[in-house]
């Protein structure tokens, strides 16, 4: 069985929420896992995530059950880049909407198999036998320069332009996405979070948290929320928990917010 559950909160700063979640079990038989961080400010960020997982969750629900690995692949690739045509679009349509993007981590499982679609700096991890490993790579300036050895992963933590994102969904006509397949085992763990997490709780922080095994998993979702906030809370921060859990009744969770 899957057990999912998602929160998010505004944090400490900013006046309005900007991330966009949907978890859900779909009727096919599928878990589609979404986390969305807009950008381009009041109206327009949120705009801009609420849009792409409209999207990307309408697309995927079409998916027929009897689909391979590769179709179920060309399908995530699809949609992403459908929610990038809606959002370009709808941008190039208003003042109001001007520049506007976002981020998108999505998953689509079938039982023990996933295939994450990444674009921007939210991150899918995934936590295994108490060690937690990240799974998609950030599309960000200092992640360049991280990768190219101008300066080391400590110093871009701190970096002053550390939150300049190299690639997101909407902000062009055209944009690449990330494909990332995913083999599971009973008992792991799969986070999708915005950065409003990353960037405020050290992997340290989310494994421990995350291998709580006697707490639920909502406890533990709020539990890595509260760090972010403990942690300054200066963006907004969302925090999606998959559990590939045998011989358990699923709690899967349709759940949505901006």
């Amino acid at each position: 069985m899957i057990k999912t559950v998602c929160v998010s909160d505004v944090g400490h700063v900013r006046s309005v929420n900007e991330d966009s979640y949907w978890v859900e079990s779909l009727e096919q038989g599928f878990t589609l896992g979404i986390v969305a961080d807009g950008m381009g400010g009041h109206k327009a960020g949120d705009t801009a995530s609420r849009l792409a997982v409209e999207t990307i969750s309408a697309d995927l629900k079409k998916l027929p059950r009897a689909t391979s690995t590769e179709l179920r692949r060309e399908a995530m690739r699809k949609a992403i880049l459908h929610a990038n045509e809606v959002v370009f679009r709808t941008a190039s349509e208003s003042v109001e909407y001007h520049n506007m993007g976002t981020t998108v981590e999505a998953i689509l499982l079938d039982r023990r198999e996933g295939i994450i679609g990444h674009i921007g700096d939210s991150r899918a991890y995934l936590f295994r036998q108490g060690g937690i490993t990240q799974l998609t790579e950030d599309h960000t300036l200092v992640n360049e320069l991280v990768k190219s050895r101008q300066i080391s992963e400590e110093e871009a933590s701190h970096h002053p332009r550390r939150n300049v994102i190299t690639r997101a969904l909407g902000t062009d006509a055209q944009v690449e996405v990330d494909l990332i397949h995913v083999a599971l085992k009973e008992g792991d763990i799969l986070l999708l979070c915005s950065d409003g997490l990353s960037s405020y709780v050290s992997k340290h922080q989310m494994a421990q948290t995350v291998g709580l095994s006697e707490v639920s998993l909502k406890d533990r979702a709020d539990h890595l929320l509260q760090l972010a906030l403990d942690a300054g809370g200066e963006d907004n921060i969302t925090v999606a928990l998959i559990e590939i859990s045998e011989g358990t009744a699923g709690s899967s969770v349709k759940e949505w917010t901006t």
